[in-house]
């Protein structure tokens, strides 16, 4: 490898064209230069071989016997360097590229990946776990999942699933909440930085909001969610947060009812951008996948009444 430091590349592709096309004309188009930036190229790879590779004639240039054999060379090696550039384009397309935020790569979309690898592996996948809304024009990111009202610029949205907000809690702790009016006895697990309401769940059962004791506060919902995993209190949750907990019986959503917030999770993708197969192919498995989980909490949930009945 050492020795190709010693000779111009530009001027081995010029030795390599001339010689398969024919002409400088053709090599010249073929590189994107003029024709007699090609014969410059051809003159300074021969001064640094020292010898003739063409011979001069009224109609062209044409190979010397040495210059045919150096060209078969150079035309296998051009070869492996285009199809590794291939190799490397064709990984790039087939890298799916999806932003998503952290709770919900977490608790829904990791757990599942490996169904999705299944059936469709030849496709590379990247999480950018982030819950900004990224430029999806500028950015490598092919499809963003995100929660909110879908009224972003820019881009086109397809609903995933609404978010629909209820208590939720360890077995242990659903075990003393016999009424809403118990929830005054229990400590309540508070993310400072939701856009979610008790409010909003009082008045979807009709009652009166009911003062929990003051439990522990995170600035991230997934430490929420390992605190009420762990026993330490109630918290309001959603599908997509919780939904595994719950289908396992790890939590228990212990009052039945769910208040609509506005808010859903979306699919998110740049608004000029044709959507790619990958993208398509994606987007059909988490629908099916959220189809799935649905089915699973809303079948554990009946098991429960079935239980307390």
């Amino acid at each position: 490898m050492r020795r190709l430091n010693s000779v111009h590349l530009n001027g081995l592709r010029a030795v390599e064209s001339v010689t398969r096309l024919g002409s400088l004309q053709k090599a010249g188009d073929e590189l994107g230069v003029s024709s007699s930036a090609v014969s410059q190229q051809v003159a300074r790879t021969e001064a640094q071989f020292g010898r003739p590779l063409f011979t001069r004639t009224r109609t062209g240039l044409v190979p010397t016997e040495f210059g045919t054999r150096i060209a078969a060379r150079l035309t296998a090696g051009f070869r492996e360097l285009d199809e590794a550039i291939a190799l490397a384009e064709e990984q790039a397309t087939n890298t799916l590229t999806v932003s998503v935020a952290p709770a919900f790569a977490s608790r829904f979309l990791v757990p599942r990946l490996s169904r999705f690898f299944a059936l469709h592996p030849e496709i590379l996948f990247r999480i950018d776990a982030s819950t900004n809304l990224v430029d999806l024009e500028a950015s490598g990111v092919d499809l963003a999942i995100r929660l909110g009202n879908g009224d972003w610029p820019r881009v086109q949205t397809e609903k995933l699933i609404d978010m629909d907000v209820f208590p939720i809690c360890a077995p242990s702790i659903a075990s003393r909440l016999q009424s809403i009016q118990d929830l005054a006895r229990v400590h309540l697990i508070s993310d400072i930085s939701t856009m979610i309401s008790w409010d909003d769940w009082f008045a979807a059962a009709g009652v009166k909001p009911v003062k929990s004791l003051e439990g522990i506060s995170f600035t991230d919902v997934l430490l929420c969610l390992d605190a009420v995993l762990s026993g330490h209190g109630v918290m309001l949750g959603w599908q997509m947060l919780a939904g595994d907990a719950l289908a396992d019986g790890r939590l228990v959503e212990p009052f039945g009812v769910r208040a609509r917030t506005g808010f859903a999770h979306y699919f998110v993708t740049p608004e000029n951008r044709r959507v790619e197969r990958k993208v398509s192919l994606f987007k059909r498995w988490v629908i099916e996948e959220v189809a799935d989980a649905t089915r699973c909490i809303a079948g554990r949930g009946q098991d429960q009444d079935r239980s307390a009945g």
